[in-house]
C-alpha cells in the first residue's frame, strides 16, 4: 500500500469538467490504496460556504467520504481560493482540517506544510488582503449573505485579483527565500512541502548548517494531475492520467 499522497491547486469547478473527472478517478483508483492524502489548499478554484451544493461539489464531497470510508486518512489546509471551508464539508467528506501551517512526518522527516501563500511576502498588498480576508469579521459577514450574492462578490474580488497580477513581476509572485528559512526554523524543519506557486520542483536547501529540502507542487489541468508520492523512503513526482 502507497504511504502518503500529497496534492495541491486543482482549482476545480463547474468551468473545469475534464479535472473533476480526472480528480473523482484519481480517488478512486490511486487514493483508494492510500494511507494518507494531503490536500495543500485550492481543491476549488472558489468556496462560497459550506451551504454551496452547486456541482460539482456533490460528486467531489462523495468522492472524498468514499475514499475515507476506504480507510484513507484525508487532510486539508485550506488555500486562497478555498479559505471558507468548514467544519460542515470537514463532517461530510472525512477531511481533518488543518491549520495554516502543520508539521508531520513525511519519509522520516518532520516535515512542514503549508498552502504556500504566507511564503509570498514580497506580495505586500495580497498578504495585507489575506489579513482581513481570513478574519472572523469578513467571514461572518460575507457568510451570512445569500449564494447569489456571495457569488457577485467573489466574482469581483477574482476580477481585482487577476488585474493586479498581471501588474506584479513573477518574482514578486513566488516565495522568498528568506521567509522560507524563517519558517522552518521556527517549526524546526528542514523539510517544507507547498503549492500556491504551481511552479513544480524540489530545491535544496542549507541553513544552519544542515542541508533541507522545499517541494512544491504543480497545478492540476484537464489532462494530468501532478502529485508527491512517499513511500516511506524517500520523496518523488508522479503524474496522474
Amino acid at each position: 500500500m502507497i504511504d502518503t499522497i500529497l496534492i495541491a491547486d486543482l482549482h476545480l469547478s463547474a468551468e473545469r469538467p475534464a479535472t473533476v473527472e480526472l480528480f473523482l478517478k484519481f480517488l478512486q483508483e490511486k487514493v483508494s490504496r492510500c494511507q494518507r492524502l494531503y490536500i495543500l489548499g485550492d481543491l476549488f478554484d472558489v468556496w462560497l460556504g459550506d451551504d454551496d451544493k452547486s456541482p460539482p461539489i456533490p460528486d467531489i464531497i462523495k468522492g472524498l467520504s468514499d475514499a475515507s470510508s476506504k480507510g484513507c486518512q484525508l487532510f486539508f489546509i485550506r488555500g486562497n481560493r478555498d479559505f471558507l471551508i468548514g467544519e460542515e464539508f470537514s463532517r461530510e467528506t472525512g477531511c481533518a482540517l488543518l491549520h495554516d501551517t502543520a508539521v508531520t512526518n513525511i519519509s522520516g522527516e518532520a516535515t512542514l506544510l503549508m498552502h504556500g501563500d504566507l511564503l509570498v511576502t514580497d506580495d505586500t498588498g495580497y498578504q495585507r488582503d489575506r489579513v482581513y480576508l481570513r478574519s472572523s469579521d469578513f467571514s461572518n459577514e460575507f457568510l451570512g449573505k445569500s449564494l447569489s450574492e456571495r457569488r457577485a462578490i467573489a466574482t469581483s474580488l477574482r476580477q481585482k485579483s487577476s488585474e493586479t497580477k498581471s501588474e506584479l513581476s513573477d518574482s514578486t509572485m513566488d516565495v522568498v527565500d528568506t521567509t522560507v528559512e524563517e519558517l522552518m526554523r521556527k517549526h524546526n524543519c528542514w523539510q517544507l512541502i507547498h503549492g500556491h506557486t504551481h511552479i513544480q520542483g524540489e530545491h535544496d536547501l542549507r541553513m544552519d548548517g544542515r542541508p533541507g529540502k522545499r517541494y512544491v507542487l504543480g497545478e492540476w489541468t484537464e489532462h494530468q494531475g501532478p502529485y508527491l508520492l512517499d513511500r516511506g523512503n524517500g520523496l518523488e513526482y508522479g503524474t496522474f492520467r
